[in-house]
């Protein structure tokens, strides 16, 4: 993993080290002897907070689709039925009903029905533009917090691994002078190995988490899209009878 001119550049580096006033060399080895506990601590908390969002994303996602293409069925059965009798406000009361509160298609279907007058091309947009801007975005901006911890984690594992061997090398380089416990120099290239696992051992699973999120993301918009279509035929039918 580390070849000759990597442990010299270490040596060197660790040499530089100890040559360094004393207040200053203490203050660097206070920093680095916290590097462990402090870059463990930072990967389980990123680890935490992306699952933390994994789950809040997979309940919203959730809350915005229908449970069953049944109830949609339902649901946009029950609004065409009542725009087939000019009853929009009707159909508002279906959309504003409790079992609905929360789902996309009826509260972008209840927006419609209150702008009917503007046309049905221009509703398309004004949906269009509701959702991507109400929905779509909240998803991908949390999203975008799985993306983080996928890639801080692996970094923090990579300041681990220096800062591991920055302390091995250290030892390394004063063993003639003050001798070496290998112990504590098993405990640095440890603290080296083990970060980088552990980013790793949080990165990958993150990665298929965040997948899974983006597939549903992708189900919720294709689904709104499908209903809305359906929606839109049969309001223009509604509007031109």
């Amino acid at each position: 993993m580390f070849g000759p001119a990597s442990v010299q550049a270490g040596l060197v580096l660790a040499q530089d080290l100890t040559a360094e006033p004393a207040g200053s060399r203490g203050l660097l080895d206070y920093a680095l002897s916290l590097s462990g506990p402090v870059i463990y601590t930072a990967q389980a908390l990123s680890a935490m907070y992306g699952v933390f969002l994994f789950i809040l994303l997979m309940r919203k996602i959730r809350e915005k689709r229908f449970a069953s293409e049944q109830e949609a069925e339902q649901f946009l059965s029950d609004v065409r039925e009542r725009m087939d009798r000019k009853d929009f406000e009707g159909a508002g009361e279906v959309c504003d009903s409790p079992p609905y509160w929360s789902k996309a298609v009826p509260q972008l279907i209840l927006l419609a029905l209150a702008n009917r007058d503007r046309g049905v091309a221009k509703l398309r947009g004004l949906l269009t533009e509701k959702f991507e801007r109400d929905v779509v975005a909240d998803l991908t901006y949390r999203h975008s917090g799985i993306s983080m911890v996928v890639k801080t984690a692996p970094m923090l594992g990579l300041l681990g691994t220096v800062t591991g061997m920055i302390l091995a090398f250290a030892k390394i380089a004063t063993a003639s002078s003050t001798g070496t416990d290998p112990k504590q120099l098993a405990d640095d290239i440890s603290l080296a190995l083990l970060t980088t696992m552990w980013g790793l051992t949080i990165a990958i699973p993150m990665t298929m988490l965040g997948g899974m999120v983006q597939v549903r993301i992708s189900k919720l918009v294709d689904s709104v899209q499908e209903h809305l279509g359906e929606f839109f035929h049969d309001l223009e039918r509604a509007l031109s009878d």
